[in-house]
């Protein structure tokens, strides 16, 4: 799903967001092989083998961001930006992230959102962009709403996981005016 325009590195205090390499695939494998990564809707990698199709997926994919820990080098997540075809008039995109659950409640991720919200609506000229998780995931719930974004509704059965396990989809947005206001 190449969806036009040129990945750039993204800079936060703590982390670089920036595209995948083959030199990531021991942490990229820690990443997915987690069972925790399933809170996500992710399947847990099996193997080496499957992490490595995976990441050479990702590493061809435009807008599939590494998260990475600028003081270790350590890839601890990723974050996917990609086109949101379901909001009409708006010029939309979607994110979804997953962070390996040793770093979890550091505000790593809340740090990697904010940079994606504000690289969406700066640099892409989005109008909105949005997100979906499960109401069981309160960790990304929370991330999204230290973020920005705004509860829109919850999608009764809207996602059928890897596992054919059904899930409300709770949706979040933002606007690019409210962005502005901040």
């Amino acid at each position: 799903m190449v969806w036009g325009g040129s990945m750039k590195d993204l800079d936060t205090k703590r982390l670089l967001l920036r595209k995948w390499s083959i030199d990531d695939i021991d942490d990229f494998h820690e990443l997915m092989s987690s069972p925790a990564c399933i809170v996500g809707g992710w399947k847990p990698s099996s193997c080496r083998e499957d992490s490595l199709n995976v990441l050479k997926s990702y590493i061809e994919t435009e807008g599939i961001f590494a998260v990475i820990l600028k003081e270790s080098g350590k890839a601890i997540g990723f974050i996917k930006i990609y086109p949101d075809n379901n909001r009409g008039k708006y010029y939309a995109k979607m994110i979804n992230y997953l962070l390996n659950e040793n770093y979890w409640n550091n505000g790593y991720m809340t740090e990697a959102v904010r940079c994606m919200v504000s690289y969406a609506f700066e640099e892409l000229n989005v109008d909105l962009l949005s997100a979906v998780t499960t109401p069981q995931n309160a960790r990304s719930k929370s991330v999204l709403e230290k973020s920005g974004f705004i509860y829109e509704l919850t999608i009764n059965n809207g996602y059928k996981r890897y596992d054919n396990e059904i899930f409300d989809s709770v949706i979040y947005s933002i606007f690019k005016e409210d962005y502005c206001k901040k």
